[in-house]
């Protein structure tokens, strides 16, 4: 409540003065303050269309494009109230003789309608500014009933304020009164930086330093006064996470120096250009260090992975190697090393376990006509007679056609062997032996293909192992690539910056060398006082 009230009383007092002081010009003009109030009417009618209609649009999307528009709902707030805070600490001592002379031009060039736009386009603005500001402040917020009694009672006062100034019962330090909510205002966009973050992080659309930072329970136990102070008005969570925290200090630290250093010891308008190329070299720097010093984990490797055949027993061991696109899978069992290789085509997309990995099947087929006793039926099938074969009216031998089907499967991720198994299936034919008709049963791990596959363990902890490898490097990340094109981004701002500003001064320096030029042109061109 307090943010939005704060938020309310700040952006409709500027409202309120910029109606008030139009309003008081016209009145000392004589001219009618019709045109004025439509101009007002119709800001206000689309500042409050804008804020339903995003309110409307978000409500309607699904869950994950909800936390995506209220983050583009968050930032552009960050950057209007930035830029508000910014214009009014500059211009709020002069703010009233700045209006009047837009004013008096307006009237001069055009008609009294020209207040219509003039108005319309300065009440927009704040109008425009306020609505998307207290959206996101109202998306952040913990109660909206709250935060919308906050943001009503703020617009109150200050169009109460306003006013007073137009009458001259209120007399203000604009100055200073905008000085004070700025800072303020400052601490509740600063929460926003880190609430679109959050919900950006939803979104998943950032999804890098998610580590946790502090644990802030303590301080503001939930329901709690300091809870509603520190999340509700401050939008800080109890839980920040890392790239929370950057992004909230990156945010208010400048912006706190920019408001509170002071005037004295502000640099001066030859010296800023030097101090901005100095600050764009040590960004750069920083940039390049980050870049080059932080390392990156390699990949996670798990050695040779154990086999176990479909009984439980020990069935050798398998490795991979990778050069490039070409793979190499090779199968220890007890000395004899089987050799299969394949390349990175043969391989399809696979999602198990949540990690990126690629698979490779190969199947091979194979035929083969055999005579087997009821004995060796049973051993077949694991030690049971099967299903449809009756002992006493079937006792065999009979006359059989084994197909064999044995499938390789390999699933790795990058070139670290993640699964890998051999799944024999034969489908017997039987015929005579007792059977009235032809039979057919389907076995598995026949002796001549055995089945086996990769140890569960050794599938477990390689998928740990890739998933903490591959969290290690997003993370680090954040820190070689991420944070270095902020920073790169800043110095580059920077140096125009810097740029800009020597181009300005070189060309007051060259309105100021023709100006002497002139007068020492126009001094010579004088006539001299006759000599007596």
């Amino acid at each position: 409540m307090l943010a939005t009230l704060v938020i309310g009383l700040r952006e409709g007092l500027e409202a309120s003065l910029i109606v008030g002081i139009i309003a008081a010009f016209l009145s000392r003009t004589g001219k009618s303050l019709r045109p004025m109030w439509i101009g007002v009417a119709s800001a206000i009618a689309l500042s409050i269309g804008v804020g339903v209609v995003l309110e409307v649009i978000s409500a309607d999307l699904p869950q994950a494009q909800q936390e995506g528009m209220e983050s583009i709902i968050g930032f552009v707030a960050v950057i209007f109230v930035t830029g508000m805070i910014g214009w009014m600490n500059q211009h709020a001592r002069n703010l009233r003789s700045d209006l009047e002379h837009s004013a008096a031009s307006a009237l001069r060039d055009g008609t009294a309608w020209a207040l219509v736009g003039m108005a319309f386009l300065a009440v927009l603005k704040e109008g425009f500014e306020t609505s998307v500001f207290l959206l996101a402040a109202f998306q952040s917020s913990t109660s909206s009933l709250a935060a919308g009694a906050g943001a009503v009672i703020g617009i109150a006062v200050a169009v109460g304020i306003g006013i007073g100034i137009y009458r001259g019962g209120i007399k203000l330090n604009l100055a200073r009164f905008f000085r004070v909510t700025g800072l303020f205002l400052v601490l509740v966009a600063a929460g926003l930086v880190l609430s679109a973050i959050r919900t950006a992080h939803e979104a998943g659309w950032i999804l890098i330093g998610q580590q946790a930072t502090v644990n802030l329970s303590w301080l503001a136990p939930n329901g709690s006064v300091q809870a509603a102070l520190l999340t509700g008005v401050l939008g800080i969570p109890s839980d920040p996470r890392l790239i929370e925290v950057l992004g909230w200090f990156a945010y208010l630290v400048p912006v706190l120096l920019y408001l509170l250093w002071p005037a004295s010891r502000r640099p001066s308008p030859a010296r800023k250009p030097a101090l901005l190329f100095g600050l764009a070299g040590a960004t750069m720097v920083a940039a390049i260090v980050l870049a080059v010093a932080v390392p990156l984990p390699g990949a996670y490797s798990p050695g040779a992975a154990k086999l176990v055949a479909a009984g439980g027993d020990s069935a050798g061991t398998a490795s991979l190697t990778r050069s490039g696109n070409a793979y190499s899978f090779d199968v220890n069992q007890g000395g004899a090393v089987s050799s299969h290789a394949f390349s990175f085509s043969q391989t399809k997309p696979d999602g198990s376990d949540g990690i990126a990995s690629r698979l490779w099947q190969n199947a091979a087929t194979s035929s083969e006509s055999q005579s087997l006793s009821l004995v060796d039926l049973i051993a077949l099938s694991g030690g049971r007679v099967p299903i449809g074969i009756d002992p006493s009216q079937n006792p065999g031998p009979f006359s059989t056609t084994r197909e064999t089907r044995a499938t390789l499967s390999v699933r790795a991720s990058g070139s670290t062997l993640l699964d890998a198994s051999l799944r024999s299936v034969s489908i017997l034919t039987l015929s005579g032996g007792g059977l009235n008709s032809p039979r057919t049963i389907t076995v598995e791990s026949p002796k001549s293909s055995p089945s086996w596959s990769a140890t569960s363990s050794y599938v477990a902890r390689t998928a740990a192992g890739i998933a903490a490898a591959a969290s290690a490097r997003t993370e680090l990340l954040l820190w070689k690539l991420y944070l270095p094109v902020v920073l790169v981004v800043a110095a580059l701002l920077l140096a125009f910056a810097g740029y800009r500003g020597k181009r300005i001064l070189r060309k007051r320096e060259r309105v100021k060398d023709g100006d002497v030029a002139g007068s020492a042109a126009g001094a010579a061109a004088a006539p001299q006082p006759a000599r007596v």
